[in-house]
């Protein structure tokens, strides 16, 4: 579904992707691990098309979108959830639902607004607040709900996580699972590595803006001092 090769990336004269490759297969689920500063979220922002790579290619479905604008990219049936959320505080929970609803590339209309409902219950209570009086928690939620509602055929999900309740992480990855199981491709980055490997079919572990690692996810957990060496765990 999802190619990239030979990816080089650049923030002004820093080199931070230094010819990475990669592939996220059909209905599959990759996670990208690494320790902070190694290159995880600028790869996503130059697949998603916010920053242009220097060289190499990003192919979606066969097609060359390098460089293709972040509305493109979604318009092709990528959702994003990026870190920090990025939902819209001046509208409602409801707003910020149906601003984003529509039938995937292909037609599909699996995720509904009473699909999200159901699936995010706690959502339920607060469809008229502001995107600024949620909690933390419910503000992921509602991010994870929005791109859902776009009907992605790959969902990335850029430290879901992070900074949340245990009891609310549950509930992330407990969504997680569910997306998962339905088919849809997803591009997991979390700092709970155990757990990504546990949601994921396929991970790689980036080092200084390089795949040091690419393997089936349950042959990670297998390799622990593998993952010790560029994880640091």
């Amino acid at each position: 579904m999802l190619k990239l090769e030979g990816i080089n990336t650049y923030y002004g004269d820093s080199h931070i992707l230094r010819g990475v490759d990669a592939d996220i297969p059909a209905a599959t689920s990759l996670g990208l691990l690494g320790r902070n500063g190694m290159g995880k979220t600028t790869l996503i922002r130059t697949l998603m098309g916010y920053v242009r790579p220097a060289s190499g290619r990003v192919v979606f479905e066969g097609r060359d979108v390098t460089g293709w604008t972040p509305e493109k990219m979604a318009r092709l049936g990528i959702g994003y959830v990026p870190e920090g959320r990025g939902i819209f505080p001046n509208l409602s929970v409801r707003e910020n639902l149906r601003m984003s609803e529509r039938p995937g590339v292909h037609g599909a209309r699996d995720w509904t607004f009473d699909r999200v409902m159901h699936t995010f219950p706690r959502l339920t209570e607060r469809l008229a607040f502001g995107g600024q009086q949620l909690s933390g928690g419910e503000q992921q939620m509602l991010s994870i709900g929005r791109a859902l509602m776009t009907n992605p055929n790959l969902l990335i999900l850029d430290e879901a996580t992070e900074g949340l309740a245990p009891l609310i992480v549950a509930e992330i990855w407990r969504v997680i699972s569910e997306i998962r199981a339905t088919g849809i491709s997803t591009l997991i980055v979390d700092r709970d590595w155990r757990k990504v490997l546990a949601h994921t079919d396929l991970a790689v572990v980036m080092e200084k803006g390089r795949i040091v690692l690419a393997s089936a996810s349950v042959d990670l957990v297998a390799a622990p001092a593998a993952l010790e060496q560029v994880l640091g765990v």
